[in-house]
């Protein structure tokens, strides 16, 4: 069994997820304090928000209030973060989802014929691969992570630069870019001729890269005039990528030239 590198791995769960604490960054002085002595930082996915600091002798920190279940979720999942060991299944639950999809409106039979989407299950584990446009860590598949590692440095030995606007995405992060949409009047409907429904989305998968070049915009049409995106066009299938959301696809995705997934 293949023991965690705590600098190197994101450790998934339905509810939380552990990142290295390296990685982190603290907005108050005594969480920087509880970092310095920790493992791992322990974070809602619903939000994003850091909750608790895990040490390798699994000393739980707790640093926001909690409520009595959620409290116990989340000592249950440091006890699995914990063992360190790369678990035996590749991928989560898809626990609660059906709730989700309800919660929008959304009937999985329905959706799947109309779009030709299937459900998208989280992977256990997901590769530090480096950080995102914004200075993010980004996370993707440890066979995804080489692949866009090579791909990135063959586009530069040809003078192309290629930058990740974002990798891994949750349920639950795609659940709470359509609530937002919603709470700003868009339909549901509206929201996903731009976005998959939960659950739907090939970033759930740690495959899937939004990717843009130096002084482009992120995720605008406008992508396909640069020489990055010509040159994903004529190489990125050498390393196992292919753009998702060409125009007229049959899924009812907006074409997305920034859009790779990595299906090799």
């Amino acid at each position: 069994m293949q023991t965690y590198n705590p600098s190197q791995v994101l450790l998934n769960g339905t509810r939380f997820d552990a990142i290295p604490s390296e990685l982190a960054r603290a907005k108050r002085s005594d969480h920087a304090r509880q970092l310095s002595l920790s493992s791992w930082l322990l974070r809602r996915k619903r939000d994003g928000r850091f909750l608790a600091a895990l040490n390798s002798e699994g000393t739980l920190r707790v640093l926001a209030p909690l409520k009595g279940e959620e409290r116990i979720a989340l000592s249950e999942f440091a006890s699995e973060v914990m063992t360190r060991i790369r678990p035996s299944i590749a991928t989560l639950p898809l626990t609660g989802l059906e709730a989700r999809l309800r919660s929008l409106g959304l009937a999985t039979d329905h959706y799947e014929s109309r779009t030709g989407l299937s459900l998208v299950p989280e992977p256990s584990a997901l590769t530090h691969a480096g950080a995102d446009r914004y200075k993010r860590p980004l996370w993707l598949t440890d066979s995804a992570s080489r692949a866009w590692q090579q791909m990135r440095e063959a586009a530069r030995a040809d003078g192309v630069h290629l930058e990740a606007i974002s990798g891994y995405r949750g349920h639950d992060y795609q659940l709470g870019i359509f609530e937002r949409k919603r709470a700003r009047g868009q339909s549901v409907e509206d929201i996903l001729r731009v976005n998959a429904a939960p659950g739907y989305s090939e970033h759930h998968s740690g495959r899937a890269l939004d990717i843009s070049s130096p002084g482009e915009p992120a995720a605008e049409e406008s992508f396909e005039k640069t020489p990055a995106f010509n040159w994903l066009t004529e190489h990125a299938a050498n390393f196992g990528f292919r753009m998702s959301y060409p125009r007229d696809n049959p899924h009812g995705i907006v074409y997305e030239p920034w859009h790779w997934y990595f299906a090799n």
